[in-house]
């Protein structure tokens, strides 16, 4: 478990693989305990009087594997490490394993498992948990096993392994798998419930039965009887070696279940791509057919899965601690989001006061100690990051001078830490496979914690550095320690024999795990979201810096799935996640088994809030796509804390410029003379930050670029298009709404946009219409801004259903499809202080105004928050559903309807302005 602040280690890598992956020239390790990696190097061997991992008690530790899988480098920082790293030596099994729906533990008699589905809230109302408890164990007759080991693993699956000698079990499972499959010899195949079982279905060799409330399916070779006996269940294999046990959604999904419940899983894999602002991916597993040819299975998709896929799903669902998980019938399923948005640093605003910033930047520059006594990987690391976001700050006002002494720091500290043999340096360890820095802390070295912490600053600073000075981030230079930095805490390869793939990022989860171990009946667990995303943002920028494309949609492919993670299951941006007995609109931590309002450290409110957001850099702009939630966040924080913050003021203060660009200034202006800048930051940086997008507006996370490092900011109707281009040619940049900015070479550029005047409202009168009361849509422009009433929904749950909803059409429409073009809107809500509601929308087409609507489009409903204020509900929530097939209006009908999806209380729709409006894909 990550102490108080848990952060990673360094990558080393073995010369051979990492000339085999691309990553950096290295020498062939000899018998010195130095190897070489360009103009850097690390160690073979720990420095005297470190450790590297050990047991709870303090004994080295090697990775717990079987010896088909000895030669693999193991995925620390998983859902199910401690399958494979003994924290505990008295438990050669492992803790609590949670898979989602289903939860696992093994124990000497095989696979404990399963299926919570009620919360606790436990810790004093400040952590709720869906906490594994047993409803049955999944094993063979007589089983016995000394240990359990793993036997083998792909993107989001693993394999345990048990022998006693005489028997032998395998189980594959999996996140979002309601299947267990194993693999047995020795013995029959032995359920053994929790309790007695109520039978609801028995056809021979499949079994339904009922357990602590939860429905399982059994499923023997064909041939094979269950025999039922008080809470022990068995069958024999006869000459087969296969069974498996599946949890059902309800009693009558047996018969689907049944169809592919000998489609035995044997890998899983994700694929994704960048293309032109959007960032897809593919999750695929693979199957082989135990009975039959179906090559099929069912997946449960997590809540930020669906909400970005238009793969068809069943009406399965699924309960969870990450909300409702629902099932699709495929093997593989692809999501799509808008890119989330990098930038070296804010850029350039007329907000900003030049001789007060360059005030603010000699202060760091000229401190006695730039880097603050910081001796250990995370301490160097938030020095490095603190001083990196400084460079294009002072670059963008001129000061060329102080630019280059920030870099020249930089510089002079990373190259420290990439040279071995001095009080600094990184450290290979060939049983773990994994680089670790020296010295240590948090436990990254004896549990190897949170090396995608640690790491993500200096690859980020390296990033910066590599930005102005290219040659020093060569391979033959410093670049190749970066790359194995990288190697080890987010490597891109499945087949590097050095490092694991992704050492901390659950694809499937879609975030990152902190512990080395997982050795907590919780599970796995994260705090600080935010300095994960700082790796991949790093990426993103080291990336673009190198000419490495492949890194650098890594990083954005990482960057923007764990976004919509966070905004689900840190901060419950849709409020459909967190138990409604929770209390909290923020975890500080989430879990395996749930959420927790706590840190590591402390208690205080201003740290639980601000974990999530530090360090904030242009790679944190993603936090503005939830402004509801950010409101919701601060105001909690300020409720918990009895008042504003005292404690890192300055990270709350940049965390609410991403919601109200004015808020937080004010808040600066009042404060910032009597504050201690947290750790990782500095005045010179808040001060830019606040001014800049107070100057700006806040990030628009609705339009991307097509680069990774460019960004949109809206303050009012304005919106400034913003983009860095590091290449050494020009540039346009076109983004979604079809505006274009030219870049120069090896610079950043803003603008209003080219292609049209004023950017709203968008695409121009003709096809965009304001609402007005009485239920009008119409092009006309000038009218006067009011309101209309939408209904309470009651208390009941409408998604995706309209329920007493605004209604406001337009008849007569004339117009052309235009090729590629969707729907939008954008329409300003208000739910005053009433909390927990949700405004959805429903646009319909009648293509020939014969009175049959023959398109519907309904979008996934806006979480509003409780603070007075409009805020903006637009077609960027996504579709949820549609009906019908786009095609041209010939006095066509059109129609908008606005409901409470959600909640007991009526909420407002502003009418009769151009920020309320609807636009139609017609010409």
């Amino acid at each position: 478990m990550p102490s108080p602040r848990t952060r990673p280690a360094a990558v080393a890598l073995l010369a051979s693989a990492l000339l085999a992956v691309s990553l950096g020239p290295a020498a062939t390790p000899a018998a010195a305990a130095t190897i070489p990696v360009g103009s850097g190097s690390y160690s073979d061997t720990r420095p005297a009087g470190t450790s590297g991992p050990t047991t709870n008690t303090g004994a080295p530790v090697t990775p717990k594997l079987t010896d088909a899988a000895r030669n693999r480098p193991v995925p620390t920082n998983d859902w199910w490490s401690s399958l494979a790293f003994q924290r505990y030596g008295d438990n050669p099994y492992s803790t609590p394993m949670y898979g989602h729906p289903l939860t696992y533990q093994a124990t000497a008699g095989g696979l404990d498992v399963g299926y919570p589905t009620t919360p606790a809230i436990v810790g004093d109302g400040r952590q709720y948990e869906y906490a594994h408890k047993r409803d049955l164990t999944i094993g063979l007759t007589g089983l016995n096993s000394p240990d359990t080991k793993a036997d083998d693993w792909s993107d989001w699956t693993v394999t345990p392994y048990w022998s006693d000698g005489a028997r032998t079990l395998r189980t594959t499972i999996g996140h979002g798998s309601p299947f267990v499959y194993a693999k047995g010899s020795g013995g029959n195949a032995q359920i053994t419930t929790a309790g007695s079982p109520a039978v609801f279905a028995d056809q021979g060799n499949v079994l339904g039965i009922t357990v602590a409330g939860h429905h399982y399916a059994l499923f023997a070779p064909t041939g094979s009887d269950w025999n039922v006996a008080g809470s022990t269940v068995t069958a024999g294999l006869g000459s087969k070696d296969y069974f498996s046990v599946a949890v059902l959604p309800s009693t009558d999904a047996l018969a689907t279940f049944k169809k592919y419940a000998y489609s035995f899983v044997t890998g899983s894999k994700a694929t994704w791509s960048y293309t032109g602002g959007t960032v897809k991916a593919t999750y695929t597993v693979t199957t082989e057919a135990k009975e039959g040819t179906e090559r099929g299975t069912l997946q449960a998709l997590y809540r930020h899965q669906w909400l970005n896929t238009t793969d068809p799903l069943t009406s399965y669902t699924y309960v969870s601690p990450r909300g409702t998980m629902k099932v699709r019938e495929s093997a593989s399923f692809t999501t799509s989001q808008k890119a989330s948005a990098v930038l070296p640093g804010l850029p350039k605003s007329n907000g900003v006061d030049t001789a007060r910033l360059r005030g603010y930047l000699n202060e760091v520059v000229n401190a006695s100690d730039p880097f603050s006594g910081a001796a250990d990987t995370y301490w160097t690391g938030k020095a490095l990051g603190r001083l990196a976001q400084l460079v294009p700050v002072a670059d963008q006002i001129g000061e060329t001078g102080t630019r280059d002494r920030l870099l020249g720091l930089m510089k002079g500290k990373l190259q420290d830490w990439f040279t071995a043999g001095g009080a600094n340096e990184f450290s290979y360890d060939k049983d773990w496979k994994t680089l670790t820095g020296y010295p240590a802390s948090y436990g990254s070295d004896t549990e190897l914690n949170d090396h995608h912490f640690h790491y993500s600053y200096y690859v980020y600073a390296a990033a910066i550095v590599a930005q102005y000075d290219p040659g020093w981030a060569a391979d033959s230079a410093w670049g190749g320690m970066v790359k194995a930095l990288v190697r080890d805490a987010a490597n891109p390869s499945r087949t590097d024999t050095a490092f694991p793939f992704l050492r901390g990022f659950d694809v499937y989860a879609g975030h990152s795990w902190a512990s080395g171990h997982q050795g907590f009946a919780a599970g796995n667990n994260q705090e600080s979201s935010s300095e994960s995303t700082n790796l991949s943002a790093a990426l993103v920028l080291w990336g673009s810096a190198t000419g490495d494309t492949s890194l650098r949609d890594l990083g954005t492919f990482l960057l923007t799935t764990e976004s919509e993670a966070i905004a689900q299951y840190w901060f419950d941006a849709d409020e459909q996640v967190f138990p409604s007995s929770f209390g909290h609109d923020t975890a500080g931590m989430v879990w395996g088994s749930g959420a927790a309002y706590s840190t590591w450290w402390t208690a205080n409110p201003e740290e639980i809030h601000g974990i999530n957001v530090l360090p904030v850099t242009g790679g944190s702009l993603h936090l503005g796509g939830e402004k509801a939630a950010i409101r919701r966040n601060i105001a909690e924080m300020e409720r918990e804390n009895g008042g504003p913050a005292v404690e890192w003021r300055d990270i709350l203060w940049e965390f609410e410029s991403f919601a109200d660009p004015g808020t937080a200034r004010a808040k600066w202006d009042a404060g910032h003379a009597g504050y201690t800048p947290e750790q990782g930051e500095s005045k010179a940086h808040t001060y830019h930050w606040i001014n800049t997008l107070d100057t700006l507006g806040a990030p628009d996370a609705t339009v991307t670029g097509d680069i990774p490092t460019s960004a949109v900011f809206t303050k009012g109707t304005t919106r400034t298009y913003a983009a860095h281009n590091h290449g050494s040619t020009a540039r346009t940049v076109t983004f979604s709404d079809g505006k274009t900015l030219s870049v120069p070479a090896r610079s950043t550029a803003t603008g209003t946009g080219a292609g049209s005047g004023d950017p709203d409202p968008e695409p121009p009168t003709g096809n965009t219409f304001q609402l007005r009361s009485g239920g009008t849509l119409t092009t006309a422009t000038g009218g006067t801004a009011g309101s209309d009433t939408i209904a309470s929904g009651g208390g009941a749950n409408h998604d995706g259903t309209p329920y007493q909803p605004l209604v406001y059409e337009v008849r007569g429409v004339n117009g052309t499809l235009a090729p590629g073009a969707q729907t939008a809107f954008r329409l300003q809500v208000d739910a005053g202080t009433t909390v927990g509601l949700g405004q959805q929308a429903r646009i319909s087409y009648d293509f020939t105004g014969d009175g049959s609507f023959d398109r519907t489009e309904t979008y996934r409903y806006f979480a509003t928050d409780p603070v007075t204020g409009w805020e903006e509900y637009t077609q960027a929530r996504g579709l949820q559903a549609s009906t019908g097939t786009p095609r041209d209006l010939a006095g066509g009908t059109v129609r908008l309807e606005v409901w409470n999806a959600i909640g007991n209380g009526t909420s407002k729709l502003q009418t009769g302005t151009d920020k309320s409006v609807l636009v139609i894909p017609y010409s």
